[in-house]
C-alpha cells in the first residue's frame, strides 16, 4: 500500500506543481507550487520508506489550513474543495499498515539491538504531528459547517393592520387568480390569509392531476418546458401544456372539464416550446380607440391567406358565437386562439369568424416557429395585447419584436407599437411590415387601467452580443420598461436598464405594480427585475426612479466594429453579485478547483459588463439571470419584495465568421447538412459560443451558493433577511441533501397570511417562507422538476389551495413531468 500511496502523492505533486506554475505565471494564487512539492516529498518519502513523509505532510495540512482560513474564512464548502483530498490522503498515512511500513524504514528500527521489548520508533512524533493537523482541519470545518457566511438575518416589520381582503381594483375576486400574475398588476399575491406560519406545516396534498403532455416528443426541442401557472375562475382552473393543449379542471376536486387541442403545425424551427398561462376577459367592455381599429375582415383575410396555416384544425371542434368571457391561447406556430372558458368552444365571433387570429400577419422574414409569443397576452380595457420571442443569436434578419392591440370581442388590429419605429402606431397598410429584427419582449407585461398604461419589458437586438449595426431607434428603447398608453400605444415613457447591451441582459421579468406608502404619500410604483440583479423602483406615472439609481464607470474595449457605453445604471436596491476572484473558484475536489483558476485568469473578466471578446469573457452574472421571467412577488400590504436571486457565471467566446452565410461549430466549417448552431449569427461578424462556466465535472466553478431567497424593504431598498436556498439532492451523481443553495427558475408567491411559496429550485420541491424572516415553514417532494410560479385559490369547500406545477425544464435537465398538484390544509 506504502508504494501505491507514495506513487499517487508523487503524480498528484507533479500534477499540482506543475499547473500551478501555470497558474503562477497567469498572476494568481502561489499556493500550489509550494503544494506540489509538498505532495512531492511526502511520495518520495513514503516510497524511500523515510518516516520524514510524515511530517512534511502534517506541515503541508497546516500550512493549507491557514491558507484556506485566509482565502475563504469559515465558508465550508470552499473550505471543502481546498481541502478534501489533502484530508482524506492524511487518513490514509495514519493507516496502521502505513505506520508498520514506515516502522520498518527507520534507521533506529534495529532488530539485532532488540532486548525482548518493541523498539519505540522516531515516526511517533511525525504520525502525532499529522493527526494534530488533521484534528485542527477537522475542527475548523465543524466550525465552519455552523458558520453561515451568506446569511443576513433581521425580520421584517409586520403591517400595523391589515386591509381585508376584497376584490381586486380589476374585479378579480379574492379566492380567483384571474391573470399570470394574479392580476395585471403582476404581484404574484394573494390576499387569502388562511395559510399562516403557524400551520402551514399541516399541508397535505389535495388532489393531483396529470396532463399526458411530456417532453421528448419527435421534434421537441431541448428547452421544451411545462412552465405554466394556471388562472382559476368561479370553480374552474385553466392552464395549458408545453404542446399547447389547452385544459379546464374542476379546481376543487382536480378533475378535467374540458380539453381543447389547436393542432399545432409541425416541423417548426422553434427554440423553446413552453406555454406560460393563458389570459381571460371576463365580459365585453368598450374598446379603447375604436376610431384606431382594422376591419375584422382584414384579420380573417390575413389568417386565411398564410401557407401551411392549420386553420381547419378546428373544424372538428365546437364553436360558439357566443363567448361573454374568454380565455386567449397564444401557439407555437404564431396564432391566437379565443375560447370559451365554460365548454372549450372556439369562438367564432373572435377573428372573422375563425376564432383566431394570425399573428404573422404583416411580419416579415416568415419561418413558422421562429416567432411566437411564449408568454400569456395582457387584457385590458377591451384590448388583448401581445408581444412574442424571436431566436436569439440566429441572423440579423429574425422577425420584428412589434407589440399589438386587438380588439378583444373581434380580433380587429387597433394599435402596433415597433421599438425601431415607434411613432407610426396606427395598423399597417395591407402589403407594409414591420421592422425585422427589432428589438422584441418575450416576457410578460403589466397593465395600470386607471392609468391608462401597459408597462413592456423589452429585449435587444439580435445578436445579443455584438451591437455593432444597431440603429439609434433601437437603442432607445432596447433593453428597456416601456410605458405605452393602452388608448394609442404611444410611448408615455420609458427607463432603460443596460445601455447598448452586449451581454443579453434583456429585460426578463413581468414589471409588479405597487402603491409605496413614502414620506406620507401613496406613489403609484412599479418595481423592475432585471437579469444583471438590479430591481429598480420607478414611480409608474413618470418613470422616475423612486430608490436612488446611479450611473457608474464599467469596462470598455468591445470587439472590432463595435462599442461599450461608457457608464450603467445600478439601483439602490441590488443583487448584484459581488466581482470574483480567483479565490472565489471551486470544484468538487482542490483538482477541478485548480482547473477553474486557471480558466479563470485566462479569460478576459473585468467586473460586470466585461464586454464579450474573441479571447473568451467572463460574464458573471450570465445571461441565465439574478432574476428571470419568474421575477419576483411583492406585498402590498408589508411594502417588500421577496426575490429569488440566483448568482451564475457564463462564458461568452466571439467566433469570427468568414462570411454571412457559413456554418461554424466553435470557430470551424461543418457540413452543409448539419442544422445551424443557434448561435451562428448569419450577417453578424461574429458568432458566440455561450455556456456555463463550469470545471470538467460540470460543476459551476464559483464556490456555493448559487442561489438564495430574500426578502427587502421596497420603501427603504434594504436587504432585510437573506438565505441560500436549496439542495443538490437532484443535481450530485448520489442523492445528498446538502443545502448549498441553488438557481432557481420560476417565480415565488406571496399571501396575506405571511406565507411565501416557492417550487423552481432545481431540486424538486416546493416549498413555504415565513416572509417576515425567510425561515423555511415547509416542503414536499414533487414527482418533477417544478420550474413554474406558484398560484393559490379558494375552493367550493372553502378552504385555500396551493397550486403546483410540475413537468420539469428540458435545458436544465430537471425531471419531467405532467404533474399539477393540489395542497391544502386538512378539513
Amino acid at each position: 500500500m506504502v508504494l501505491v500511496l507514495g506513487l499517487l502523492l508523487v503524480l498528484i505533486g507533479l500534477a499540482v506543481g506543475l499547473a500551478g506554475l501555470w497558474l503562477a505565471l497567469l498572476d494568481g494564487s502561489g499556493y500550489y507550487v509550494p503544494a506540489g512539492i509538498g505532495f512531492l516529498l511526502t511520495g518520495v518519502l513514503l516510497l524511500r520508506r523515510q518516516p520524514a513523509a510524515l511530517w512534511i505532510y502534517a506541515a503541508l495540512v497546516l500550512a493549507t489550513v491557514g491558507w484556506s482560513l485566509w482565502e475563504a474564512g469559515l465558508d465550508w464548502w470552499p473550505l471543502a474543495a481546498r481541502g478534501d483530498v489533502l484530508f482524506l490522503l492524511g487518513l490514509l498515512l495514519l493507516l496502521p499498515q502505513v505506520k508498520r511500513s514506515l516502522d520498518a524504514g527507520s534507521p533506529y528500527y534495529d532488530l539485532d539491538r532488540w532486548d525482548g521489548h518493541p523498539p519505540a520508533p522516531a515516526l511517533h512524533g511525525g504520525g502525532h504531528a499529522l493527526a494534530v493537523a488533521l484534528a485542527l482541519f477537522a475542527l475548523v470545518g465543524v466550525a465552519s459547517w455552523f458558520h453561515d457566511a451568506h446569511r443576513i438575518e433581521r425580520t421584517v416589520a409586520a403591517p400595523a393592520s391589515m386591509a381585508e381582503p376584497g376584490a381586486a381594483a380589476d374585479g378579480t375576486p379574492p379566492g380567483e387568480w384571474h391573470a399570470y400574475g394574479r392580476t395585471g398588476h403582476g404581484q404574484r399575491y394573494s390576499p387569502l390569509g388562511n395559510i399562516t406560519p403557524a400551520n402551514v406545516a399541516g399541508l397535505q396534498p389535495a388532489w393531483q392531476y396529470r396532463t399526458g403532455d411530456m417532453r421528448g416528443q419527435p421534434g421537441d426541442p431541448a428547452e421544451t418546458t411545462f412552465q405554466v401557472t394556471p388562472l382559476k375562475v368561479g370553480n374552474r382552473l385553466f392552464l395549458c401544456t408545453p404542446h399547447q393543449s389547452v385544459i379546464a379542471l374542476d379546481a376543487t376536486t382536480g378533475a378535467e372539464v374540458w380539453r381543447y387541442n389547436p393542432q399545432i403545425q409541425d416541423k417548426l424551427a422553434l427554440q423553446h416550446l413552453t406555454c406560460r398561462g393563458l389570459s381571460y376577459q371576463a365580459a365585453s367592455p368598450p374598446l379603447a380607440a375604436p376610431a384606431a381599429r382594422q376591419p375584422p375582415v382584414a384579420a380573417a383575410q390575413a389568417l386565411s391567406h398564410r401557407p401551411g396555416l392549420p386553420v381547419a384544425a378546428t373544424a372538428a371542434v365546437p364553436t360558439t358565437a357566443s363567448c361573454p368571457g374568454k380565455l386567449f391561447m397564444p401557439t407555437a406556430d404564431g396564432r391566437l386562439i379565443a375560447l370559451n372558458p365554460d365548454s372549450g368552444a372556439v369562438c367564432s365571433s373572435f377573428g372573422g369568424g375563425s376564432g383566431q387570429i394570425d399573428l404573422w400577419a404583416h411580419m416579415p422574414n416568415v419561418k413558422p416557429g421562429a416567432y411566437y409569443s411564449t408568454s400569456p397576452p395582457v387584457v385590458a380595457r377591451g384590448l388583448i395585447i401581445v408581444g412574442g420571442t424571436v431566436l436569439d443569436n440566429v441572423s440579423t434578419q429574425e422577425q420584428s419584436g412589434v407589440i399589438r392591440a386587438f380588439d378583444v370581442n373581434t380580433g380587429a388590429l387597433v394599435w402596433n407599437w415597433d421599438s425601431a419605429n415607434p411613432e407610426a402606431t396606427a395598423p399597417l397598410a395591407p402589403g407594409q411590415t414591420y421592422t425585422p429584427n427589432s428589438p422584441n419582449s418575450w416576457s410578460i407585461s403589466s397593465v395600470d387601467e386607471a392609468l391608462g398604461l401597459l408597462y413592456v419589458p423589452l429585449g435587444n437586438q439580435p445578436p445579443d452580443q455584438w451591437g455593432g449595426r444597431r440603429s439609434a431607434a433601437v437603442e432607445k428603447y432596447s433593453s428597456s420598461v416601456v410605458a405605452l398608453e393602452l388608448a394609442t400605444g404611444r410611448v408615455r415613457w420609458h427607463f432603460q436598464t443596460v445601455h447598448h447591451d452586449l451581454w443579453d441582459y434583456d429585460v426578463p421579468a413581468q414589471p409588479t405594480l405597487i402603491d409605496l406608502r413614502l414620506g406620507g404619500a401613496v406613489v403609484p410604483a412599479l418595481v423592475q427585475p432585471t437579469k444583471q440583479g438590479e430591481l429598480f423602483v420607478l414611480d409608474r406615472r413618470s418613470g422616475t426612479p423612486l430608490l436612488p439609481v446611479t450611473e457608474y464607470p464599467v469596462p470598455q474595449g468591445a470587439a472590432a466594429g463595435d462599442r461599450t457605453a461608457p457608464t450603467q445604471p445600478r439601483s439602490a436596491l441590488s443583487f448584484d453579485p459581488k466581482p470574483l476572484t480567483d479565490r472565489d473558484m471551486w470544484g468538487a475536489t482542490m483538482f477541478d478547483q485548480l482547473y477553474c483558476r486557471i480558466a479563470f485568469k485566462r479569460l478576459r473578466y473585468e467586473g460586470r459588463y466585461t464586454p464579450p471578446s474573441t479571447q473568451g469573457s467572463l460574464i458573471y452574472p450570465g445571461n441565465f439571470g439574478v432574476f428571470n421571467w419568474g421575477g419576483v412577488a411583492v406585498d402590498p400590504q408589508r411594502q417588500m419584495v421577496f426575490a429569488t436571486p440566483t448568482k451564475l457565471a457564463f462564458v461568452s467566446t466571439l467566433i469570427p465568421r468568414p462570411d454571412d452565410t457559413s456554418l461554424l461549430v466553435q470557430g470551424k466549417p461543418r457540413p452543409n447538412d448539419v442544422l445551424p448552431s443557434l448561435n451562428e449569427n448569419f450577417g453578424a461578424p461574429f458568432a458566440v459560443k455561450l455556456s456555463a462556466f463550469t470545471s470538467p465535472l460540470g460543476i459551476p466553478c464559483q464556490a456555493p451558493p448559487w442561489g438564495y431567497v430574500a426578502g427587502a424593504d421596497l420603501r427603504s431598498g434594504s436587504v432585510v433577511w437573506q438565505h441560500k436556498n436549496g439542495t443538490v439532492r437532484d443535481l450530485a451523481p448520489v442523492p445528498l441533501p446538502f443545502t448549498m443553495g441553488v438557481p432557481n427558475l420560476g417565480g415565488p408567491l406571496m399571501t396575506a397570511g405571511g406565507v411565501a411559496f416557492l417550487s423552481g429550485t432545481l431540486d424538486d420541491y416546493v416549498r413555504a417562507y415565513d416572509v417576515s424572516n425567510g425561515k423555511e415553514l415547509w416542503r414536499s417532494r414533487l414527482p418533477a422538476g417544478g420550474q413554474a410560479t406558484p398560484m393559490t385559490y379558494t375552493g367550493a369547500d372553502g378552504r385555500q389551495y396551493v397550486l403546483v406545477v410540475a413537468g420539469g425544464h428540458g435545458s436544465l435537465g430537471t425531471k419531467a413531468g405532467d404533474h399539477v398538484l393540489a395542497y391544502a390544509l386538512p378539513q
